[in-house]
């Protein structure tokens, strides 16, 4: 998830445009009143020493003023924005505007880094997952070339090459699929228990509002169920409280060396009954393009908390 911007109160931008404007406009209008009021008293060389004095000490507090609020914050998150997050961000901003612009181009540039990473590992990734599948496929073609190749040999070479085809399929839906998580969708809310209503092995242990649409809930009550059924749980256990989701399983459990790497794109335990790796890695992207986010708890249990 992207960091927040540090809140701090600063006067807001048309505040501090406006006593610019004012300034130049009301500061002949004063000079020109006290010409009139003690001009005879002090004379006029002093009288327009004082006001130039005057004039100056307010353009040098404007200057500073707006060097500090405006200025020096649009440098900054330049800076920031041309690196593509590699400068560290600023931790706040001169006035609110400007702090709600940083905090958009904040969460811009861990969206961006997001499918940066997702891009990279898929490239990381992709040419060993497809190349044993292409490696079967070309393999049994070339032995499908025999003529003396029995019918039984040939319909299990056949078979082979159906199989990997379809894992190939799944490969790449996956990553379609891990792709379309990133993709924004409007904000809303649902109800946990509706969300789980009729999904089988779903037990809803403390109820609330969670503050993510309905297609997004759905799409992560699916993948953990459906994951959590497949390695042997018979319950899964919802517990929502203080913005945040428990989920706890009853099934066999994540070894010690697998923890670590069950949200890896294309990681699995289960490749040969058809499994592709990209259920947790699409459950976490589509959380955090809704600025939330899923870890799994340390402990024998397996425990995934989902902060909002």
């Amino acid at each position: 998830m992207s960091r927040r911007v540090t809140a701090k109160w600063r006067p807001p931008l048309a505040l501090v445009l406006g006593g610019t404007l004012a300034a130049v406009f009301f500061l002949p209008l004063i000079g020109i009143a006290y010409f009139r009021v003690a001009g005879g008293v002090l004379g006029w060389a002093e009288t327009s020493w004082m006001i130039g004095c005057m004039a100056f000490a307010a353009t040098v507090i404007l200057g500073a003023l707006l060097w500090r609020l405006v200025l020096r914050p649009v440098r900054r998150l330049t800076a920031y924005a041309e690196s593509e997050g590699e400068v560290g961000a600023p931790a706040h901003f001169g006035t609110p505007e400007f702090s709600q612009l940083g905090q958009a181009v904040l969460e811009m540039t861990s969206a961006l880094r997001g499918r940066e990473a997702v891009l990279r590992s898929y490239a990381d990734h992709v040419t060993h997952e497809l190349k044993s599948p292409l490696t079967v496929i070309q393999g049994a073609a070339e032995l499908l070339e025999n003529s003396d190749l029995s019918d039984a040999d040939r319909i299990k070479l056949l078979q082979g090459i159906t199989d990997n085809t379809r894992r190939m399929e799944a490969l790449l839906d996956g990553q379609r699929a891990l792709a379309q998580a990133q993709e924004g969708m409007p904000a809303g809310d649902c109800q946990l228990s509706d969300v789980l209503m009729g999904v089988e092995g779903a037990i809803v242990v403390s109820d609330g509002t969670i503050p993510l649409p309905r297609e997004v809930m759905d799409l992560v009550v699916t993948h953990l169920v459906g994951n959590a059924r497949a390695h042997g749980a018979g319950q899964v256990r919802f517990d929502y409280h203080d913005a945040r989701l428990l989920i706890k399983d009853d099934g066999t459990g994540i070894s010690e060396g697998n923890r670590e790497r069950i949200f890896d794109p294309f990681f699995t335990t289960r490749r040969e009954q058809g499994g592709t790796g990209m259920g947790l890695p699409i459950v976490r992207r589509m959380l955090q393009s809704q600025g939330a986010d899923i870890r799994l708890l340390n402990g024998p249990d397996t425990v995934f908390e989902i902060v909002f």
